[in-house]
């Protein structure tokens, strides 16, 4: 582990001749706090298989003339800022659910298992601990991951065979998981913008159609991440990296899949998504090479898990 932030400079290097000298002087909460308990000896993962995450979105009932309607209420929740447990669970419910219903989970109960206890393990060594998390894997080629409020996680096919490795994949998750963590769709969603994109989200009519699809992954992704500025996708990828470290992964899994993304052509549509919603990956590695620094020197290396990654057919 001493050589991660080497590791990482290599990283940005063979995206480009560096990445500048960003964000250097102010290293998040994340870093500052979360490495004062850092886990070091976990074992990784060792939950008991779980259900492959199925997010329904049932049609609420009509409610009686001159009473508002559920979605109405959440909207106003929003509005206030003081959205429940409860009710950011729902949001992420309804969320997932039309994500779901149009681009549905891969037909493969292995996979979905796999990804859900990986992902559970995970998201058990965050400050959330206690939500009833969901993960699953959509049928997509895009290279991309999304995560609503209250738990709800999805990463796409496309990006799934990306990777080599179980740390790669808890680095992800750990990621997602972070944006979960830190509230930042939540936040988002509160703002004027957020609650008009959702109530229009939500009215949407699920159409099987492949335009649909690409359409609402498309508004989906955008609505949760377009209005996130750098700093929380930089935060989310610190957290992601101590996440996937505190549960026993090494911790090179995060970095390693945004260098492989980042060596996709920009013209690739599979990405086009991805980086108008995030920061190049050159970028983001650069941050993360900053504010890990030495940080980590000394933590006990961490497993790869490739002998137990789960392989798509």
């Amino acid at each position: 582990m001493k050589t991660l932030s080497r590791f990482l400079t290599c990283l940005v290097l063979s995206l480009s001749v560096g990445a500048g000298n960003v964000y250097a002087d102010e290293v998040s909460d994340a870093l500052k706090g979360l490495f004062k308990g850092f886990r070091k000896k976990e074992s990784a993962p060792a939950p008991q298989p779980v259900a492959p995450v199925a997010p329904s979105s049932p049609a609420a009932p009509t409610p009686p003339s001159g009473q508002e309607s559920p979605t109405d209420l959440l909207l106003k929740s929003l509005m206030s800022g003081k959205t429940s447990p409860e009710e950011e669970a729902r949001i992420g419910q309804q969320i997932a659910g039309n994500l779901v219903g149009v681009a549905p989970l891969v037909r493969d109960d292995a996979l979905q298992r796999y990804v859900n206890q990986v992902g559970r393990w995970v998201a058990l060594q965050s400050e959330r601990a206690d939500l009833d998390w969901r993960f699953g894997v959509i049928e997509s080629e895009d290279l991309n991951a999304f995560a609503a409020p209250g738990g709800y996680i999805f990463l796409t096919k496309g990006l799934y065979r990306r990777l080599n490795s179980e740390s790669e994949l808890a680095g992800v998750l750990g990621h997602e998981i972070g944006h979960v963590v830190k509230k930042h769709q939540l936040k988002l969603l509160q703002k004027s913008q957020g609650i008009a994109a959702l109530g229009g989200f939500l009215s949407q009519k699920v159409k099987n159609s492949n335009e649909l699809v690409q359409n609402l992954i498309g508004n989906g992704a955008e609505m949760m991440a377009r209005g996130l500025d750098k700093d929380a996708e930089f935060e989310a990828d610190r957290l992601g990296l101590v996440y996937a470290a505190r549960s026993g992964y090494e911790a090179y899994g995060l970095p390693t899949v945004l260098a492989e993304i980042g060596h996709s052509a920009k013209g690739d549509a599979r990405v086009s998504l991805l980086y108008k919603t995030h920061p190049h990956p050159e970028e983001r590695l650069g941050q993360l090479s900053e504010a890990v620094g030495n940080r980590m020197d000394g933590v006990t290396d961490g497993q790869t898990g490739d002998s137990r990654f789960y392989r798509l057919r």
